[in-house]
């Protein structure tokens, strides 16, 4: 089935932040099983290496947690997640106002264009 990766980024990285994203949204939510590995590595188009890594990944940033025998859950720990909600909007968010500067727009410029657009949705 496979998915399209960008070439700017290695692909576990990739495949970490569309299951953070995902547990963001709740369509993942504290204590959900993830795919094993195999299953993940089918549905994405990638070697089982690649999600092993990704696993590895996700329990170092302690939003994953292997259970021997069972499988891999997203972390049951509330604050962690809530802490990854707050991460990745801080990320964005910096990520947009940087390339908004980058453009030339001042600080005024880039609230005002938000306000409008939250205004128009």
């Amino acid at each position: 089935m496979g998915h399209d990766f960008h070439t700017n980024q290695p692909i576990y990285l990739q495949i970490i932040q569309r299951l953070c994203r995902q547990i963001i949204r709740g369509e993942l939510g504290a204590g959900d099983k993830l795919p094993s590995v195999r299953e993940l590595a089918v549905q994405m188009g990638v070697n089982p290496n690649t999600v092993q890594r990704v696993y590895s990944e996700m329990e170092r940033l302690q939003v994953a947690e292997t259970k021997r025998g069972l499988g891999t859950f997203v972390t049951e720990k509330e604050s962690r997640l809530k802490q990854l909600r707050e991460e990745l909007m801080t990320e964005q968010i910096s990520s947009f106002i940087s390339d908004m500067k980058e453009m030339g727009f001042t600080a005024s410029e880039i609230v005002e264009g938000v306000r409008k657009t939250l205004e128009h949705e």
